[in-house]
Protein backbone atom coordinates (compact mmCIF):
# COMPACT_ATOMS: atom_id res chain seq x y z
CA UNK A 1 0.00 0.00 0.00
CA UNK A 2 1.29 3.43 -0.94
CA UNK A 3 1.66 5.69 2.08
CA UNK A 4 0.37 9.00 0.78
CA UNK A 5 1.03 12.33 2.55
CA UNK A 6 -2.46 12.12 4.09
CA UNK A 7 -1.75 8.66 5.48
CA UNK A 8 1.62 9.82 6.81
CA UNK A 9 -0.20 12.64 8.62
CA UNK A 10 -2.68 10.15 10.08
CA UNK A 11 0.20 8.01 11.36
CA UNK A 12 1.84 11.08 12.90
CA UNK A 13 -1.42 12.05 14.60
CA UNK A 14 -1.85 8.55 15.99
CA UNK A 15 1.68 8.53 17.38
CA UNK A 16 1.33 11.95 18.99
CA UNK A 17 -2.05 11.00 20.42
CA UNK A 18 -0.26 8.34 22.47
CA UNK A 19 3.22 9.79 22.88
CA UNK A 20 2.97 13.59 22.91
CA UNK A 21 3.99 13.72 26.60
CA UNK A 22 6.32 10.71 26.56
CA UNK A 23 5.95 7.14 27.84
CA UNK A 24 5.97 7.26 31.64
CA UNK A 25 6.06 3.48 32.10
CA UNK A 26 8.82 2.68 29.64
CA UNK A 27 10.89 5.72 30.65
CA UNK A 28 10.74 4.62 34.29
CA UNK A 29 11.50 0.95 33.75
CA UNK A 30 13.37 0.14 30.52
CA UNK A 31 17.00 1.23 30.02
CA UNK A 32 17.44 3.09 26.73
CA UNK A 33 20.32 0.85 25.68
CA UNK A 34 18.47 -2.47 26.09
CA UNK A 35 18.30 -4.27 22.75
CA UNK A 36 16.10 -7.21 21.85
CA UNK A 37 13.40 -8.45 19.51
CA UNK A 38 9.63 -8.70 19.48
CA UNK A 39 7.05 -10.45 17.33
CA UNK A 40 3.49 -9.56 16.37
CA UNK A 41 1.41 -12.72 16.73
CA UNK A 42 -2.10 -13.60 15.58
CA UNK A 43 -4.29 -14.52 18.54
CA UNK A 44 -7.08 -15.72 16.25
CA UNK A 45 -7.57 -16.66 12.62
CA UNK A 46 -8.26 -14.04 9.98
CA UNK A 47 -6.88 -12.02 7.07
CA UNK A 48 -3.93 -9.68 7.55
CA UNK A 49 -3.91 -6.09 6.29
CA UNK A 50 -1.97 -2.98 7.28
CA UNK A 51 1.51 -4.37 7.92
CA UNK A 52 3.25 -1.49 6.17
CA UNK A 53 1.39 0.92 8.46
CA UNK A 54 2.61 -0.95 11.52
CA UNK A 55 6.15 -0.96 10.12
CA UNK A 56 5.94 2.79 9.48
CA UNK A 57 4.88 3.43 13.07
CA UNK A 58 7.94 1.59 14.37
CA UNK A 59 10.18 3.42 11.90
CA UNK A 60 8.81 6.82 12.86
CA UNK A 61 9.29 6.03 16.54
CA UNK A 62 12.88 4.90 15.98
CA UNK A 63 14.51 4.79 12.54
CA UNK A 64 17.12 2.31 13.81
CA UNK A 65 14.53 -0.43 14.36
CA UNK A 66 14.66 -3.36 11.94
CA UNK A 67 11.33 -4.83 10.83
CA UNK A 68 10.72 -8.08 8.96
CA UNK A 69 7.29 -8.86 7.51
CA UNK A 70 6.77 -12.59 7.93
CA UNK A 71 3.32 -12.91 6.33
CA UNK A 72 2.24 -10.42 3.61
CA UNK A 73 -1.00 -8.45 3.54
CA UNK A 74 -3.92 -10.39 2.13
CA UNK A 75 -2.74 -13.66 3.68
CA UNK A 76 -4.85 -15.89 5.87
CA UNK A 77 -3.45 -16.48 9.35
CA UNK A 78 -4.30 -18.93 12.10
CA UNK A 79 -3.86 -18.60 15.84
CA UNK A 80 -0.22 -18.26 16.93
CA UNK A 81 1.07 -17.38 13.46
CA UNK A 82 4.01 -14.93 13.59
CA UNK A 83 3.22 -11.92 11.44
CA UNK A 84 5.91 -9.28 11.99
CA UNK A 85 9.33 -9.24 13.65
CA UNK A 86 10.90 -6.10 15.13
CA UNK A 87 14.51 -5.85 16.28
CA UNK A 88 16.28 -3.05 18.13
CA UNK A 89 15.85 -0.90 21.22
CA UNK A 90 13.10 -2.44 23.33
CA UNK A 91 12.08 0.93 24.76
CA UNK A 92 11.19 2.14 21.25
CA UNK A 93 9.35 -1.08 20.43
CA UNK A 94 7.28 -0.91 23.61
CA UNK A 95 6.39 2.75 23.10
CA UNK A 96 5.22 2.16 19.51
CA UNK A 97 3.44 -1.12 20.29
CA UNK A 98 -0.12 0.07 20.83
CA UNK A 99 -0.24 2.52 17.92
CA UNK A 100 1.17 -0.06 15.51
CA UNK A 101 -1.27 -2.70 16.72
CA UNK A 102 -4.23 -0.32 16.51
CA UNK A 103 -3.68 0.17 12.78
CA UNK A 104 -2.96 -3.50 12.16
CA UNK A 105 -5.90 -4.82 14.19
CA UNK A 106 -8.38 -2.42 12.61
CA UNK A 107 -7.42 -3.04 8.98
CA UNK A 108 -7.04 -6.78 9.51
CA UNK A 109 -10.54 -6.77 10.99
CA UNK A 110 -11.94 -5.14 7.85
CA UNK A 111 -10.06 -7.59 5.63
CA UNK A 112 -11.27 -10.54 7.70
CA UNK A 113 -14.91 -9.44 7.63
CA UNK A 114 -14.72 -8.82 3.88
CA UNK A 115 -13.25 -12.28 3.29
CA UNK A 116 -16.22 -13.86 5.09
CA UNK A 117 -18.64 -12.21 2.65
CA UNK A 118 -16.48 -13.07 -0.35
CA UNK A 119 -16.36 -16.72 0.73
CA UNK A 120 -20.14 -16.85 1.09
CA UNK A 121 -20.70 -15.93 -2.58
CA UNK A 122 -17.66 -17.63 -4.14
CA UNK A 123 -19.93 -19.98 -6.10
CA UNK A 124 -21.46 -17.02 -7.98
CA UNK A 125 -20.13 -14.28 -10.28
CA UNK A 126 -21.23 -11.48 -7.93
CA UNK A 127 -18.68 -9.17 -6.33
CA UNK A 128 -18.61 -7.71 -2.83
CA UNK A 129 -18.03 -3.95 -2.86
CA UNK A 130 -17.65 -1.45 -0.06
CA UNK A 131 -19.38 1.89 0.53
CA UNK A 132 -18.44 5.38 1.74
CA UNK A 133 -19.55 4.38 5.26
CA UNK A 134 -15.99 4.51 6.52
CA UNK A 135 -14.20 5.88 9.58
CA UNK A 136 -13.43 9.57 8.97
CA UNK A 137 -9.81 9.90 7.86
CA UNK A 138 -9.45 6.14 7.36
CA UNK A 139 -11.23 5.72 4.02
CA UNK A 140 -8.16 4.93 1.89
CA UNK A 141 -6.92 2.51 4.56
CA UNK A 142 -10.23 0.70 5.01
CA UNK A 143 -10.79 0.43 1.27
CA UNK A 144 -7.31 -1.04 0.93
CA UNK A 145 -8.22 -3.57 3.62
CA UNK A 146 -11.38 -4.47 1.68
CA UNK A 147 -9.21 -5.32 -1.33
CA UNK A 148 -6.93 -7.43 0.86
CA UNK A 149 -10.00 -9.39 1.92
CA UNK A 150 -10.93 -10.11 -1.69
CA UNK A 151 -13.55 -7.38 -2.04
CA UNK A 152 -13.72 -4.47 -4.46
CA UNK A 153 -14.02 -0.73 -4.04
CA UNK A 154 -17.05 1.40 -4.82
CA UNK A 155 -16.57 5.18 -5.07
CA UNK A 156 -13.58 6.59 -3.22
CA UNK A 157 -15.31 9.96 -2.93
CA UNK A 158 -18.14 12.03 -4.37
CA UNK A 159 -16.21 12.88 -7.54
CA UNK A 160 -15.78 9.26 -8.64
CA UNK A 161 -19.17 8.91 -10.25
CA UNK A 162 -22.78 10.03 -10.21
CA UNK A 163 -25.01 8.18 -7.78
CA UNK A 164 -28.58 9.43 -7.93
CA UNK A 165 -30.36 8.63 -4.66
CA UNK A 166 -33.93 9.15 -3.55
CA UNK A 167 -33.24 12.58 -2.07
CA UNK A 168 -31.80 13.81 -5.40
CA UNK A 169 -34.97 12.64 -7.15
CA UNK A 170 -37.21 14.22 -4.52
CA UNK A 171 -35.33 17.53 -4.82
CA UNK A 172 -35.60 17.59 -8.61
CA UNK A 173 -39.33 16.89 -8.46
CA UNK A 174 -39.53 20.57 -7.52
CA UNK A 175 -38.34 21.26 -11.09
CA UNK A 176 -40.99 18.92 -12.45
CA UNK A 177 -38.57 16.13 -13.33
CA UNK A 178 -39.44 12.46 -13.08
CA UNK A 179 -36.83 9.69 -12.71
CA UNK A 180 -36.13 9.59 -16.45
CA UNK A 181 -35.70 13.36 -16.54
CA UNK A 182 -33.27 13.27 -13.61
CA UNK A 183 -31.13 10.62 -15.31
CA UNK A 184 -31.13 12.50 -18.60
CA UNK A 185 -30.11 15.70 -16.82
CA UNK A 186 -27.23 13.92 -15.11
CA UNK A 187 -25.99 12.38 -18.35
CA UNK A 188 -26.19 15.66 -20.23
CA UNK A 189 -24.28 17.60 -17.56
CA UNK A 190 -21.60 15.02 -16.78
CA UNK A 191 -18.43 14.13 -18.62
CA UNK A 192 -18.72 11.17 -20.98
CA UNK A 193 -16.18 9.38 -18.77
CA UNK A 194 -18.47 9.49 -15.72
CA UNK A 195 -20.86 6.62 -15.10
CA UNK A 196 -24.37 7.27 -13.84
CA UNK A 197 -25.76 5.02 -11.11
CA UNK A 198 -29.37 5.25 -9.94
CA UNK A 199 -30.91 4.00 -6.71
CA UNK A 200 -34.31 2.35 -7.22
CA UNK A 201 -36.77 0.66 -4.90
CA UNK A 202 -39.06 -1.20 -7.31
CA UNK A 203 -38.73 -3.34 -10.41
CA UNK A 204 -40.62 -0.69 -12.38
CA UNK A 205 -38.13 1.98 -11.37
CA UNK A 206 -35.27 -0.32 -12.34
CA UNK A 207 -36.69 -0.78 -15.83
CA UNK A 208 -37.27 2.97 -16.18
CA UNK A 209 -33.74 3.78 -15.04
CA UNK A 210 -32.22 1.29 -17.47
CA UNK A 211 -34.37 2.59 -20.33
CA UNK A 212 -33.25 6.15 -19.53
CA UNK A 213 -29.60 5.11 -19.96
CA UNK A 214 -28.38 4.55 -16.42
CA UNK A 215 -25.12 2.60 -16.38
CA UNK A 216 -25.64 1.00 -12.97
CA UNK A 217 -28.94 0.16 -11.27
CA UNK A 218 -28.77 0.13 -7.46
CA UNK A 219 -31.48 -2.17 -6.10
CA UNK A 220 -32.13 -0.74 -2.66
CA UNK A 221 -33.75 -2.80 0.10
CA UNK A 222 -35.52 -5.14 -2.30
CA UNK A 223 -36.55 -8.69 -1.54
CA UNK A 224 -34.57 -11.37 -3.33
CA UNK A 225 -37.60 -12.09 -5.51
CA UNK A 226 -37.78 -8.43 -6.55
CA UNK A 227 -34.03 -8.38 -7.19
CA UNK A 228 -34.28 -11.41 -9.45
CA UNK A 229 -37.09 -9.82 -11.46
CA UNK A 230 -35.15 -6.57 -11.74
CA UNK A 231 -32.03 -8.35 -12.97
CA UNK A 232 -34.05 -10.26 -15.55
CA UNK A 233 -35.81 -7.06 -16.67
CA UNK A 234 -32.70 -4.91 -17.11
CA UNK A 235 -30.64 -5.07 -20.31
CA UNK A 236 -27.27 -6.81 -20.11
CA UNK A 237 -25.41 -3.53 -20.61
CA UNK A 238 -26.69 -2.24 -17.25
CA UNK A 239 -24.76 -3.32 -14.16
CA UNK A 240 -26.97 -4.30 -11.23
CA UNK A 241 -26.03 -3.69 -7.62
CA UNK A 242 -27.82 -4.89 -4.50
CA UNK A 243 -27.72 -2.81 -1.33
CA UNK A 244 -29.46 -2.28 1.98
CA UNK A 245 -29.30 -4.38 5.12
CA UNK A 246 -27.31 -7.22 3.58
CA UNK A 247 -25.50 -9.43 6.10
CA UNK A 248 -23.68 -12.76 6.23
CA UNK A 249 -26.96 -14.64 6.59
CA UNK A 250 -28.54 -13.09 3.50
CA UNK A 251 -25.64 -12.35 1.14
CA UNK A 252 -25.64 -15.82 -0.46
CA UNK A 253 -29.29 -15.62 -1.51
CA UNK A 254 -28.75 -12.07 -2.77
CA UNK A 255 -25.82 -13.18 -4.94
CA UNK A 256 -27.90 -16.03 -6.35
CA UNK A 257 -30.37 -13.51 -7.82
CA UNK A 258 -27.74 -12.73 -10.46
CA UNK A 259 -26.80 -9.20 -9.38
CA UNK A 260 -23.34 -8.08 -10.47
CA UNK A 261 -22.41 -6.21 -7.30
CA UNK A 262 -23.37 -6.41 -3.63
CA UNK A 263 -22.49 -3.36 -1.57
CA UNK A 264 -22.04 -3.97 2.15
CA UNK A 265 -21.43 -1.09 4.54
CA UNK A 266 -20.85 -3.46 7.45
CA UNK A 267 -17.47 -4.60 6.16
CA UNK A 268 -16.07 -1.18 7.07
CA UNK A 269 -18.37 0.40 9.64
CA UNK A 270 -19.03 -2.69 11.76
CA UNK A 271 -16.07 -5.01 11.29
CA UNK A 272 -14.62 -6.23 14.61
CA UNK A 273 -10.87 -5.86 15.00
CA UNK A 274 -8.64 -8.89 14.55
CA UNK A 275 -6.94 -9.98 17.77
CA UNK A 276 -3.19 -9.49 17.40
CA UNK A 277 -0.57 -8.96 20.09
CA UNK A 278 3.12 -8.12 20.42
CA UNK A 279 5.37 -10.45 22.40
CA UNK A 280 8.92 -9.67 23.51
CA UNK A 281 11.04 -12.67 22.49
Amino acid sequence: MQLTPDIEKLIDLAIMEDYSMGDATTDALIPKETIGSATVVADEGGTIAGLNLAVRVFQKMDSSLETIILIPDGSEVTKNDRVLEINGYLSSILTAERTALNFLRKLSGVATETAKYVDEISHTSSRIVDTRKTTPGYRALEKYAVRMGGGHNHRQNLSDGILIKDNHVKTLKLEGLNLTGVIQKAKSNASHTIKVEVEVETVEQAVEAASAGADIILLDNMSTEEMRKAVESCPDRAVTEASGGINLETVKSVAETGVNLISVGAITHSAPTLDLSLDID
